[in-house]
């Protein structure tokens, strides 16, 4: 039995990177060799053990035969016979298909080391186009490593765009798709996963949504960049540098999807696009297992977004109406994403990138002095019938004095 690290720790390894997980491959050993040593099997599809101490993955080493379209159409094999080289062919990409033996030797029979040299992100055999889910993992590798120049083989993005024209894609199953995507939602340079996918062509099959925004002209008086799904990028990126949370660039992407359906003649005003845009994220949601708060705050920042960005021309009741509206009272963590997705959507312009958002500190010095009545005593002096009534009506008053001193 030999045993091989493998996959990202030592990619990795090889840029200078730190890394947080280690994975193992074992070699001339059948399951219940490691079984009477103790690992416990966790594989479904093929043997997968954690380790009895560390919990670290080891896998059998195997190679697989594709037999149905999508991402479960395999058969495996994972018999004492098959060599490391073997297994690492499998792989997806030559910088991932590199091998550790126990003694520190690397085995890199597909060029990986060369192409980590080049930072080229390049497919290691034409097996690529049985795997759908790989399109996806390119994408993230793509915009993971964008920061140290890595770029995509031409012939591997040719391979990509074949598999799309094929329908393999169209076999991608919901959970895989959103994980990948959450993946790099929570990684950075997350507007290069999207130009990817456009790029190669998945993103009309993926994320139809997204994908229709490009070309789509917006007002220049207000959108320098015209092209709402470039704008959309340039949300994004805003929206990666101000906050760490999925929920935030998970609403910063879909917050313009109304902006997609806009008939023609109405162009380039898009008049209503708030409403059809939630209606459309919920269409989103409903396709794939997005999170919840994912959704919730997609919607509430593709409803209420022009509300944000209109707000010193706002009246206190109007303000107070959209406090109530996104639960800013309940939920005053929420709705401080909210600000921060709505000023990333203003910042996300072009030659704008650094222009100060006023409307995110008004809206938040307008909930401090409404959050500031004590509801409490209110409710002391008042009957029970009219006690909403009385506090919303205190809220309204603390908006207009608060406005009154801006």
């Amino acid at each position: 039995m030999q045993v091989y690290l493998v996959g990202g720790a030592v990619r990795d390894a090889q840029l200078g990177i730190p890394y947080k997980e280690r994975d193992w491959c074992v070699v001339g050993a059948a399951p219940a060799e490691l079984e009477a040593l103790g690992y416990q099997r966790v594989g479904k599809d093929f043997p997968v053990f954690l380790h009895p101490e560390t919990k670290e993955e080891y896998a059998l080493a195997r190679t697989e035969r594709k037999t149905a379209p999508g991402y479960h159409g395999f058969d495996f094999d994972c018999s004492p016979d098959v060599t490391i080289e073997e297994d690492l062919q499998r792989r997806d990409l030559t910088v991932n298909a590199i091998a550790q033996s126990e003694g520190g030797d690397l085995i890199d029979p597909w060029g990986g080391l060369r192409d980590i040299e080049n930072r080229v992100l390049r497919h290691v055999s034409d097996a690529f186009v049985e795997d759908p889910v790989r399109i996806l993992r390119v994408a993230r590798f793509a915009a993971r490593y964008d920061g140290l120049g890595f770029t995509i083989a031409d012939e591997t993005m040719q391979l990509m765009r074949r598999m799309v024209d094929n329908g393999e894609v169209d076999a991608l199953v919901p959970d895989r798709v959103w994980k990948e995507t959450e993946l790099s939602l929570c990684g950075s340079n997350n507007r290069v996963f999207f130009e990817v996918l456009r790029e190669c062509g998945a993103l009309r099959v993926l994320f139809p949504e997204v994908d229709v925004l490009f070309g789509i002209p917006q007002p220049e008086q207000w959108h320098p960049e015209i092209d709402t799904g470039l704008h959309v990028m340039m949300v994004l990126e805003q929206a990666e540098s101000m906050s760490n949370d999925l929920e935030v660039r998970f609403a910063a992407l879909t917050h313009d999807l109304g902006k997609g359906s806009t008939p023609r003649n109405l162009l380039p005003s898009h008049p209503g696009h708030e409403l059809r845009g939630a209606g459309l994220i919920r269409d989103v949601a409903s396709r794939l297992p997005v999170p919840r708060a994912c959704r919730d705050l997609a919607l509430l920042v593709a409803e209420f977004h022009t509300h944000v960005h209109r707000a010193l021309e706002l009246r206190p009741k109007t303000i107070l109406s959209v406090l109530e509206k996104t639960d800013a009272f309940r939920r005053p963590d929420r709705f401080e994403q909210f600000l921060v997705t709505c000023e990333a959507d203003a910042r996300g312009r072009a030659g704008l990138e650094n222009r100060r958002y006023e409307q995110a500190g008004y809206f938040r010095g307008a909930f401090a002095a409404a959050s500031a009545v004590d509801a409490g005593a209110i409710a002391k002096e008042v009957d029970d019938k009219k006690i909403p009534v009385a506090i919303r009506r205190a809220r309204q008053k603390a908006i207009a004095e608060f406005m009154a001193t801006r």
